[in-house]
């Protein structure tokens, strides 16, 4: 106890054999992190944790994860480990000099590195000091650092590797919104020539080429040039990069994004967009007041012009003074760098009750059977952003006696307020081609790649996806012969197309066209923005409209006719979620984005889409597959033979393994099912995206397309395999496994069920007899009845086994507009999302870390829709 006292004081005299001799049992267990090892010292693997909090992290010296105060114990029990590196950063208000300026204090030798800074405090005010310490559980043992010449060379040597361990996050690019990017160097010295120069607050071109979008001013002589593709990913001519080149002037301001609250600036000799903290006197130089200023898509526009036209003015209600809202429900999440699509779908689905219970109210749980890796569990990272997000311990309102009390004292106390969802980001986008990037994405896409992976990691008895989804019926009819075929898909969200033909304010928009045109010419400002007004009934119209079938073939006339599908809701979701399907592609193939306007209902009604199924006097198409083309060439004929060698190979003994993911949303990003992607990838074993793609193209029109794709157990496939060495099934029935191979294939059920009987259920054998028996193609009609009566059965065996099929929450079709995500910019690939919810009776916007109560909702400008029922 006397040891315990000496080293908690922190003035512990001991000797270097005495720290040795306390350090030795748990020596095994310390590491030095190696090239490769994630060091999370930035961040708690349960909560949002870090040095700034007040009681610092801890990082275990043997795995290098970090925990807060609140789940240290949980880890030191579940895995025995019992040194730690405790990180603390306190930050100190600078010493005033005699001549009332600040005197900076000499800080530590040794700063964590990666550790982001409080943008709230004055950095000529404020400094950094950072504390680290050995402790030791379960005793708490202290023993403070730097002790080099007291601690053993490998304790040392450790602690020195993990403290200057790059952050894990670390590929993430550098690009982010305002609240992420680093104070230039230069700002502080900028030096600006005093020539004379004057912005106009529009029509600007670059000097060099006459380009009118895209341009940068530069802050030292005022020269406006065009830019590149290297900030915000528009064209260029590069002028302005020359121009640094030629005369090493550093920093450049975007024009068209300046407001009263900051401007987007790009340093070309940092090679990152940065701050820069003296903005609004570098711009008064040129005869710029920002304070003036409002964001327009084409420049910067005077107050007394019509207020309320550009996108971006209307959806983050710039210009109108908003409440911050704080407490439980009401965190911000901070933008990692074109990560606004993530944190509005987050904020839209830890407002929904039933995930709040899964993750936020199941985190004790959770958390204790957690893996020894935390940070690499779906539920455990679900959880932890949960509890940030609802449990108000990341959103506290500033208290005016705290604000006394840090002005008399020197330690300041800063306010945890939002998250910084890296740990989550990095999980979730892991392996994907495109969330892994820094780009900015679709909030759509990002939305079902989520609810995939809830779908993958179940958590309790119920899945809290199962509130979105729905069943679609899919009425496809043969216009020659009118003959229908029903199917039922699988969704989870409602595409509504723009009715743009249906637009009230036509006369408007070919009077604006026209005027923009004329100004493009003359090389003027173009003129007020008119924005397309679309009904909600039109674009509800047009979802219920049939539409037309390419390259339909038609199993009634054997050939190809005109097939037209219409679709229905075979049940109504609890959560209704619906995507305005507002961006196209252009003639270039870019993505663009319909700008509109659509008079979204708060009560919606949608009973009248309940599908009927096959009605009287209807006549169901024959279910039979489009015939095969069998090749003639035994080159080709052997190929498809080892294709097919191979496919069975991965389906008999590689079926345990994961299905590609990336693969799979690649495809559902294209709009197709996600139970028929999944499907895809799977019967083709994991060859890739483009594989995948063929299948689903070659088995699209099958009734159970995007019918969820059901597994066979280890022991199912086991006999499968023996089945394939002659073993025959029940009743003289081959293997379904093996049934399922050459239907995969593209070929008919009973003609696979026929040729394996007559191979003695030898898959090599049975395609041989297929290729050699093409005229049986056309079977008599007892062999239909038989397949008839199979498939009955087969049906029945479904209906008995519910838990099989989809999980569906039916109800009434009547809903309520709870929240909606909105899109500002004129593509996917580029501009920012802000979420709005509906919270105690009153709209709450939502702007990565800015929670305000929202003033004019544009409910008519939003891109996702989240609707409840209502209760019948």
């Amino acid at each position: 106890m006397e040891r315990a006292a000496l080293l908690r004081g922190g003035d512990a005299r001991m000797a270097a054999g005495d720290l040795g001799e306390l350090l030795v049992p748990y020596m095994p267990t310390i590491r030095v992190p190696k090239s490769g090892d994630r060091v999370y010292k930035t961040e708690c693997a349960f909560s949002y944790d870090s040095p700034d909090s007040e009681g610092g992290l801890y990082v275990c010296m043997n795995t290098f994860l970090g925990f807060g105060r609140e789940h240290i114990e949980r880890h030191y029990r579940k895995t025995g480990q019992c040194v730690y590196l405790h990180l603390k950063r306190h930050v100190i208000e600078k010493v005033p000099g005699a001549s009332g300026g600040a005197l900076p204090k000499r800080r530590n030798a040794k700063l964590f590195l990666d550790l982001e800074t409080n943008s709230d405090l004055n950095s000529d005010d404020f400094e950094y000091e950072d504390e680290a310490k050995l402790v030791i559980f379960p005793d708490h043992y202290e023993i403070s650092l730097p002790n080099i010449e007291e601690l053993p060379a490998l304790v040392t040597i450790a602690c020195d590797a993990l403290l200057s361990a790059k952050s894990p996050y670390r590929k993430q690019e550098s690009d982010s919104w305002e609240e992420e990017l680093q104070a230039s160097k230069h700002a502080k010295t900028l030096v600006q020539l005093d020539n004379g120069v004057r912005i106009p607050p529009s029509g600007w071109k670059c000097s060099k080429c006459d380009l009118r979008e895209n341009l940068w001013l530069n802050l030292t002589d005022g020269s406006v040039l065009c830019g590149k593709w290297f900030f915000d990913g528009s064209g260029g001519n590069g002028h302005a990069v020359e121009h640094y080149k030629e005369t090493g002037y550093p920093l450049a301001v975007k024009l068209g994004t300046i407001t009263p609250d900051g401007a987007d600036v790009y340093s070309f000799d940092e090679e990152e967009p940065v701050l820069d903290p003296h903005i609004a006197k570098h711009l008064a130089h040129f005869g710029i007041d920002m304070l003036q200023m409002q964001v327009t898509e084409n420049g910067l526009r005077d107050n007394d012009m019509k207020p309320r036209v550009s996108e971006w003015e209307v959806i983050q209600e710039a210009g109108v003074k908003l409440k911050p809202m704080y407490g439980p429900g009401y965190t911000g999440m901070r933008n990692l760098g074109n990560s606004c699509y993530l944190n509005a779908v987050m904020q839209a689905i830890f407002s929904i009750p039933e995930f709040q219970r899964a993750y936020a109210g199941n985190l004790p749980r959770i958390f204790d059977y957690s893996p020894l890796d935390p940070t690499q569990d779906f539920n455990t990272q679900m959880a932890k952003l949960g509890h940030g997000l609802l449990s108000g311990q990341y959103s506290k309102p500033p208290m005016k006696s705290e604000l006394i009390e840090q002005v008399m004292k020197e330690e300041h106390k800063p306010q945890h307020n939002g998250i910084s969802p890296r740990m989550f980001k990095a999980f979730i986008s892991k392996g994907h081609p495109e969330f892994s990037s820094n780009r900015q994405q679709d909030a759509q896409e990002f939305f079902l790649h989520l609810i995939n992976l809830v779908e993958r990691n179940p958590v309790g008895s119920e899945n809290p996806s199962d509130v979105f989804r729905f069943l679609v019926e899919e009425r496809t009819q043969c216009c020659q012969s009118r003959k229908v075929r029903y199917t039922e898909r699988v969704d989870y969200i409602m595409q509504l197309p723009v009715a743009m033909e249906a637009a009230t304010n036509k006369d408007e928009l070919i009077a604006y066209e026209l005027k923009r045109r004329e100004a493009e010419a003359a090389r003027r400002p173009p003129p007020e923005l008119v924005r397309a007004k679309i009904p909600f009934s039109a674009c509800l119209q047009a979802f219920s409209e049939p539409s037309n079938v390419e390259d339909f073939w038609s199993s009634a006339l054997q050939a190809k006719s005109a097939g037209v599908k219409t679709s229905r809701f075979a049940s109504f979701p609890e959560y209704l979620v619906v995507q305005i399907k507002k961006f196209t592609f252009g003639l270039d193939w870019i993505p663009k984005k319909l700008d509109v306007s659509i008079d979204m209902p708060d009560f919606l009604d949608i009973s009248h889409l309940r599908a009927k199924g096959l009605q009287p006097g209807e006549e169901e198409l024959p279910d039979i597959a489009p015939p095969i083309v069998i090749p003639d060439d035994p080159k080709v004929r052997c190929y498809i033979l080892d294709e097919m060698r191979l496919l069975y190979f991965r389906r008999s003994f590689l079926i345990a393994l994961d299905i590609d993911e990336s693969s799979v949303m690649q495809l559902a990003e294209m709009g197709f099912p996600l139970e028929a992607c999944r499907k895809a990838v799977y019967y083709t074993g994991n060859l890739g995206a483009e594989v995948a793609f063929n299948w689903i193209i070659a088995h699209m029109e099958e009734p159970d397309f995007a019918e969820p794709l059901v597994i066979p157990a280890f022991g199912e496939v086991a006999s499968s395999g023996a089945a394939a060495l002659g073993a025959v099934g029940l009743d003289n029935q081959p293997p379904e496994e093996m049934v399922a191979i050459i239907i995969s294939m593209g070929f008919q059920r009973n003609l696979a069920i026929q040729a394996l009987k007559a191979a003695n259920n030898n898959l090599e054998r049975a395609l041989e007899w297929i290729f050699s028996h093409p005229d049986l193609e056309e079977e008599s009609e007892p062999a239909l009845d038989m397949m008839d009566m199979e498939n009955n059965a087969n049906a029945n065996i479904l209906a008995e086994t519910g838990s099989e099929g989809p999980r569906i929450k039916d109800g009434p079709g009547r809903y309520e507009l709870f929240g909606f995500i909105s899109h500002m910019g004129t593509s996917t690939m580029s501009g920012h999302y802000v979420c709005h919810l509906k919270k105690e009776g009153r709209w709450v916007i939502y702007n990565d870390l800015r929670v305000c109560a929202s003033e004019r909702p544009p409910k008519d400008l939003g891109y996702i829709y989240f609707y409840h029922r209502i209760p019948s």
